[in-house]
């Protein structure tokens, strides 16, 4: 699902200058990872940190991942996505369909100074080595696989009783929570971004950020 962003928040756009005093990490490119829980609001956050950083791409792990390949993606992300980057060229990516079970064109993907990659998934050991910042969004797993079930309604439920063990399985085995540079919270005041566990000196995360409430995604 693709949300457009609101106005831009004062806080927000603090944020995104931060970003943008960030070493490359991928090539030219400075990659921000946004990880989290299904249904933790990733793509509300990711599309409104894009827009105060300029409309920056937006990278969608579910164009990645397929029915038969939840997290099994590694490969084609880093072949399609990340050496071109790192040589300092487009990137091309064919989406997937979910409706079709297909991959469709392919689409460029530019190395613009800061690209967001936003998904469950985003902070795996495998990409960050050229993440610039990695931000995980601190909901409780129940309570973000709740909204996501309500989000998607009862035709989606035999798909998430999969995604549930799926994602359980992967961060079993490849935790990204510990290496978050930056944890956000969502709440009806806004977004409050602190420290995470993973933090360096490269990073400046100590930050309230204010916003209207949004949809959790």
């Amino acid at each position: 699902m693709r949300i457009s962003p609101a106005s831009e928040d004062p806080a927000v756009s603090d944020l995104a200058d931060r970003l943008r005093l960030l070493p490359p990490s991928c090539g030219p490119v400075r990659l921000i990872g946004v990880d989290g829980h299904a249904g933790s609001g990733k793509t509300t956050f990711a599309g409104r940190l894009a827009h105060a950083l300029g409309d920056a791409p937006v990278l969608h792990l579910d164009d990645i991942a397929t029915h038969e390949e939840l997290f099994a993606w590694t490969e084609r992300l880093l072949v399609q996505v990340v050496v071109p980057l790192r040589l300092g060229g487009t990137a091309r990516y064919a989406p997937y369909d979910w409706g079709k079970r297909t991959f469709g064109p392919r689409v460029a993907l530019p190395p613009e100074p800061v690209i967001v990659v936003e998904g469950v998934g985003a902070g795996r050991r495998a990409l960050r080595p050229y993440l610039a910042g990695l931000v995980w969004m601190e909901l409780p797993d129940e309570e973000a696989w709740a909204r996501g079930r309500a989000r998607d309604g009862a035709e989606q439920s035999d798909f998430w009783v999969g995604w549930v063990r799926a994602e359980r399985r992967h961060f079993a085995e490849d935790p990204s929570r510990p290496f978050a540079d930056l944890l956000v919270r969502g709440g009806k005041a806004g977004y409050e971004v602190l420290a995470g566990p993973g933090v360096t000196p490269r990073s400046r995360p100590d930050l309230t950020q204010g916003d209207d409430p949004s949809a959790m995604c």
